[in-house]
């Protein structure tokens, strides 16, 4: 195994005992020395320091407040090199995928980059397969997507800004903070989210997404934003030439209204899905 370390993987875990050794082990292993693997357990009660410890090689610090976004700004501080990248703890992911991310920013240019995303729906009732099968059609998630849990920025990237704000979406953040020609998607690696085992937990989950999309919009932090109009249409445009993706185009878009609403009428809650933990 090679002594120098390639780059560097941050990942915030807050009561993650029963996912962060998954997440841990997809990688570990076989990424060896190429890279130092930071897990910034914060305001845990549970065995999530312990379990990433388990794993030799990784790094573990614990914070006493649960704040994703001081966790990140730990692991930050912690971490030696770049690239970074940046992935939470219930994601499932390769070493290979990784690889590929921290290639992908290894030049001098700003960049951010990540594996292609798939959804895990299998298990789940009709509804949350059909929320699914539209959101991997929309333009956000198709055209330039950094996010949803995993994102490698390059080390001329990292200076455009400095900790992290005190917002909800941090991932949505650092994906506004690059424009789409600066965000690159890596169509030959994928990694796996988790998606809620009930309607009732993915509408909890769009609720928290809704509430983190008005903060930052209010938050003056970043200047590229999405286009709801553009998703409306590029979702009519599929049930035009396919009228069997109208039901799930309906299902996305009374899920994502109803979301919004919640959002608005109550206030700023941290909603997470705990039907995959």
């Amino acid at each position: 195994m090679s002594d120098v370390v390639r780059f560097s993987v941050v990942i915030p875990a807050h009561q993650e005992e029963r996912v962060v050794g998954r997440c841990l082990d997809g990688f570990v292993h076989d990424l060896g020395d190429a890279a130092e693997v930071v897990v910034v357990a914060n305001g845990c009660t549970d065995r999530t320091a312990a379990v990433a410890r388990e794993r030799p090689g990784v790094r573990v610090l614990e914070l006493e407040e649960g704040s994703k976004r001081l966790a990140l700004d730990a692991g930050d501080a912690a971490s030696t090199t770049f690239p970074r990248i940046y992935l939470d703890a219930d994601v499932v992911v390769g070493a290979p995928a990784l690889r590929a991310v921290a290639d992908a920013l290894s030049g001098a240019r700003p960049r951010v980059a990540a594996p292609r995303v798939r959804f895990r729906v299998g298990g789940r009732p009709w509804a949350v397969r059909a929320f699914y099968a539209a959101y991997a059609r929309i333009p956000y998630t198709t055209d330039g997507l950094v996010g949803l849990g995993l994102y490698g920025v390059s080390e001329s990237g990292r200076r455009r800004f400095g900790a992290f704000p005190p917002v909800t979406s941090d991932d949505l953040f650092v994906q506004r903070t690059f424009a789409p020609e600066e965000r690159v998607v890596l169509t030959d690696h994928v990694f796996e989210v988790e998606t809620p085992r009930t309607l009732r937990s993915l509408l909890a989950v769009r609720t928290r997404t809704a509430q983190g999309n008005a903060e930052l919009a209010g938050s003056g932090e970043v200047a590229h934003a999405t286009s709801t109009g553009e998703t409306v249409r590029s979702l009519l445009s599929d049930v035009r030439r396919d009228p069997r993706t109208l039901p799930s185009t309906s299902v996305y878009v009374m899920v994502v209204a109803l979301a919004r609403l919640r959002a608005r009428r109550g206030p700023a809650t941290w909603h997470r899905d705990e039907t995959t933990r």
